[in-house]
């Protein structure tokens, strides 16, 4: 694991977090539902940040884990993890360590804390592979067709992307303000804000995951095969459309070609460097 022992994990505050968020994340957004940041800490710099928070739809939730009594999990007892950005400092494998820490932290100090659930933005930035080296477990990949909205230029926000849910939940920013004001309500599906005002809704996956942190309670919903990313299409990380075989294939290459290389005597330094690279950023 290297250097990775050496990452410090805290609870930092809400200002510091959705700074960096800011910069790091591919949306380039905070989530404002975040109640507990944690920041991941490598030679005295913050290099990582991990938002927990309630989930917009709480409600709908709830009945994805059972208690072992088989009774749901009280609203108040899980956590949405809605925000994981890390810059390219940190060394291979530190995101799941982090989240590791960090989940130990929230056993001990909020007890009360059953489970986490967390969504793979399978659209715009990848299918979870963060998430499944962290433990979770893939429930759901659903296939979106108009729940993003891709503002037009026109409107002057740098062709911002909001979801369905956040505008009409209200924690949209500005999109969901301006769709107040505009309607009266917040309660506008996306093709009729498309038709309205123009953009476009952009296409891809959801894919849903749940960690247990008390190991007692049950997930409801059928556990699904990493396999079905593939099945389903959805298989995408760092933006681009790759499904987890071809990931698999080109890290199988780059390490037989690095030990060819060896043998020859040709040893090539880069091919490490870029594996580590490519499995440093972060998806969340």
């Amino acid at each position: 694991m290297g250097r990775a022992k050496e990452i410090i994990v805290k609870v930092i505050p809400a200002k510091i977090a959705n700074e960096f968020v800011k910069k790091h994340h591919y949306s380039g957004k905070f989530a404002t539902s975040s109640l507990l940041h944690f920041g991941c800490f490598l030679d005295d710099k913050l290099h990582g940040v991990m938002s927990f928070g309630n989930p917009i739809d709480r409600k709908k939730l709830l009945n994805l884990v059972h208690t072992k009594e088989n009774k749901p999990v009280l609203w108040t007892e899980y956590l949405e993890l809605n925000r994981m950005a890390f810059d390219d400092y940190l060394p291979k494998n530190s995101e799941s360590r982090c989240f590791s820490i960090a989940i130990k932290m929230i056993k001990k100090q909020a007890k009360h804390i059953k489970w986490i659930i967390s969504f793979s933005d399978g659209t715009q930035c990848g299918d979870g592979s963060i998430y499944r080296a962290s433990g979770f477990y893939l429930t759901a990949i659903r296939e979106s067709k108009n729940d993003l909205w891709k503002t037009p230029k026109h409107l002057g926000w740098n062709e911002e992307v909001a979801h369905r849910i956040a505008i009409q939940g209200g924690v949209g920013g500005r999109i969901a303000e301006f769709v107040l004001q505009k309607y009266g309500t917040r309660n506008i599906n996306i093709p009729k804000l498309i038709k309205d005002n123009g953009g476009e809704a952009l296409t891809g996956f959801q894919l849903r995951y749940i960690y247990l942190i008390d190991k007692t309670c049950k997930i409801t919903v059928p556990i699904l095969p990493f396999s079905k990313i593939d099945e389903m299409g959805a298989g995408m990380y760092k933006g681009k459309k790759i499904s987890l075989q071809e990931r698999k294939n080109a890290a199988i290459a780059h390490l037989g070609e690095h030990s060819a290389s060896c043998r020859e005597g040709a040893f090539d330094a880069t091919v490490p460097l870029k594996l580590q690279r490519t499995n440093n950023d972060a998806e969340a």
